[in-house]
């Protein structure tokens, strides 16, 4: 029977922490879409905080009500901004002009890094 009552509030202590992480990443979502949008004063991010802050669990239950489709919007629109911004880098790195190529192998070569065989095929790549 002790085995039993230990195992139980194992998965009590367990089921506490599980619920405890899932109410603190609800709160950093709250707090983050709180602090992304631009059209809510900070008079009213700063009474959304206090409550927050005063009546922890029932403010994130009206906020996830009031304000869950905005919510769910400003994240949609950070995830396409922020893939915009990844696919942009990546093209403007990915995409060297030639004459950058080929002065980056001629700096290779002028350091004794590569051989001028190399330099050779690389400039012929970079001109392809």
């Amino acid at each position: 029977m002790d085995v039993v009552d230990s195992l139980w509030d194992w998965v009590l202590v367990l089921l506490f922490w599980f619920l405890f992480f899932a109410y603190l990443l609800i709160l950093w979502q709250i707090l983050t879409d709180l602090f992304r949008d631009r059209e809510l004063s900070g008079w009213w991010k700063a009474v959304w905080v206090l409550f927050l802050v005063a009546f922890p669990f029932l403010t994130a239950l009206v906020y996830l009500v009031a304000r869950g489709r905005g919510m769910s919007e400003r994240q949609v629109a950070a995830v396409h901004q922020v893939r915009a911004d990844t696919d942009a880098y990546i093209r403007h790195v990915a995409t060297a002009s030639p004459a950058e190529q080929i002065a980056g192998a001629k700096a290779l070569l002028d350091a004794g890094t590569i051989t001028p065989d190399e330099f050779a095929t690389l400039k012929a790549k970079a001109l392809a």
